[in-house]
């Protein structure tokens, strides 16, 4: 009888404990999430563009709710990070002139081509030019891969391909086949052109490996753009970057007398040389450049055991201001998905972790700057971190949350390369859900948040996006919602918050497994690691000995 009794006890202590637990979690609601994000995607906003009023009554905003949830400055006693940059606005000439041994065409700006520059001269020209075409402008030791072998490109035009040459062949050992890698990615591509000390370096679009139209290139045309403030440092700075149409580069080939289709296979096989074009091309830009300093926003929930472990929650608050009117007539880029979304489930899950009893170790939400611009807010605070790196356990990134209702999956982005998908897929499987590998890997998500600029210092970083396997409708129909997206939202004026359009119960579901799966690490001393044949395993174990 006695037995049966401390069974009963030990029983009641069991339900009791796994209550307790139950009621310290904290249980988000749809009201969590579309108050904030309604408010943040308003015209009010105006886009919320670094660097003009968007961005004052942004950071602002995200201050204020900060500091109204109890939270504490992440910096000091400053809830900002000062983030010097530059804006530098061009404006190119409407052609562009590429001349060959026996014929001179006349590009059309915008409508060929696209073109911008980071030098902050009052007027940057180029005239005559050498072209070399240089494959996918790609330097890669771990796959035996040069494309500037043998040729010197210093004061020259490299025009190269988009993507890597894996992508289309099926073969993952491939440069990981139709996943993009890093060298795939188009910023990688500007700054080995710059490394080779090129003049200029214009990618030929494609769609498909692309993973855009080239409407989205086009919205640099004009427009500002912001880069980190170098003054002071010796940083080569080319006279322009920019993109060219396929029929452009298919031009550009036949004037050269190459063949499109051919110079493809040629560059897909590591023996390859680039190609002196034998075409020289000449324009001219205007720079109007605009120094300031933009903000990252940061506060904290100290911990309670081990303050000094943090982890990391970042989402970007930025998106494009004005920019040119859709068919309607639409000038505000309002950025409701992307990522007026992430931010306001930043702002929720401070609330939880301020709610639920205090972690032992210290979560922070980092709101970064001029994500759009290219991931520079992220990059700034990882080359000035505010939290030692040594001492950050983890990131757990946001940008957009799922707004087409309930999934039974995620689309883990960059799947295989650290232990934080281990503790995500722990916690899809207590609510019988699933990770799956991203439906479009060319498209090179990892790359292209601020994730990435966490990775690079080492720091495991965790970042999915709403899965395509719909809780009542499938994949398909989950896929197709995507596409739509992409094809009719994507950086467009039409992302906004549409209450009759979007969703948001999968989002709720969503932001609760980034809130377990951040407050388990808060509460260890787990310390999660790169996978064996993550590329950013070396950068963490060599000062994590």
């Amino acid at each position: 009888m006695w037995l049966k009794k401390i069974a009963l006890i030990i029983l009641a202590g069991l339900i009791w404990s796994c209550q307790s637990v139950e009621k310290e979690t904290y249980k988000f609601q749809i009201s969590d999430l579309e108050p904030k994000l309604e408010k943040l995607a308003s015209d009010e906003f105006m886009g919320r563009m670094p660097f003009t009023a968007g961005e004052e009554i942004t950071i602002n905003y995200l201050e204020n709710e900060f500091k109204t949830l109890g939270l504490e400055p992440g910096n000091g006693d400053s809830y900002f990070q000062d983030v010097p940059m530059v804006s530098i606005k061009t404006i190119p000439s409407s052609k562009m002139t590429v001349s060959s041994s026996t014929e001179t065409v006349s590009f059309e700006g915008l409508k060929d081509y696209v073109l911008w520059t980071q030098r902050t001269d009052p007027e940057v020209s180029f005239e005559n030019v050498e072209m070399v075409f240089a494959g996918f402008g790609i330097i890669a030791p771990e796959y035996g891969w040069d494309d500037y072998k043998n040729i010197d490109v210093q004061d020259k035009i490299v025009v190269v391909l988009v993507n890597d040459p894996g992508f289309g062949t099926e073969d993952e050992a491939f440069f990981k086949g139709n996943t993009m890698t890093y060298y795939g990615r188009w910023t990688y591509k500007y700054e080995e052109a710059i490394r080779q000390g090129a003049l200029g370096c214009l990618i030929v679009h494609n769609t498909i490996p692309a993973g855009y139209g080239f409407n989205v290139v086009q919205g640099k045309w004009n427009s500002p753009l912001l880069y980190l403030d170098d003054r002071g440092t010796n940083n080569y700075t080319p006279a322009f970057e920019g993109w060219v149409t396929l029929p452009t580069a298919n031009k550009l080939f036949e004037m050269a007398g190459l063949d499109g289709r051919e110079l493809l296979a040629k560059a897909r096989k590591a023996e390859f040389q680039a190609i002196p074009m034998n075409l020289k091309a000449s324009s001219a830009m205007e720079v109007i450049a605009d120094y300031n300093i933009s903000k990252n926003v940061v506060a904290k929930v100290t911990g309670s055991k081990n303050p000094e472990d943090v982890i990391i929650y970042t989402a970007h608050w930025d998106h494009f201001g004005y920019g040119a009117p859709d068919e309607t007539g639409d000038s505000i880029y309002n950025g409701a998905l992307d990522n007026a979304s992430g931010t306001a489930a930043l702002l929720a899950l401070a609330k939880a972790f301020k709610t639920d009893p205090q972690p032992e170790r210290t979560v922070v939400f980092l709101a970064v700057t001029a994500e759009e611009q290219g991931l520079w807010g992220s990059a700034y605070y990882a080359q000035n971190p505010i939290f030692p790196k040594e001492k950050t356990v983890a990131n757990i990134n946001m940008d957009g949350i799922n707004p087409y209702g309930k999934m039974k999956d995620v689309s883990l982005i960059g799947i295989g390369q650290s232990e934080m998908e281990d503790l995500l897929n722990v916690e899809l499987e207590k609510v019988g859900r699933y990770s799956a590998p991203d439906p479009t890997p060319s498209a090179g998500y990892y790359f292209r948040s601020d994730h990435f600029n966490f990775a690079k210092i080492g720091v495991p970083a965790l970042y999915f996006s709403n899965g395509i396997d719909h809780f009542e409708k499938g994949k398909e129909y989950g896929k197709a919602l995507e596409d739509e997206y992409v094809q009719k939202y994507y950086h467009n004026p039409s992302d906004e918050y549409d209450a009759s359009r979007w969703n948001l119960e999968g989002a709720v579901e969503d932001v609760q497994l980034l809130y377990e799966v951040g407050k388990n690490l808060a509460n260890s001393d787990n310390w999660p690691k790169w996978k064996p044949n993550s590329e950013f395993r070396a950068i963490r174990e060599a000062y994590k000995k």
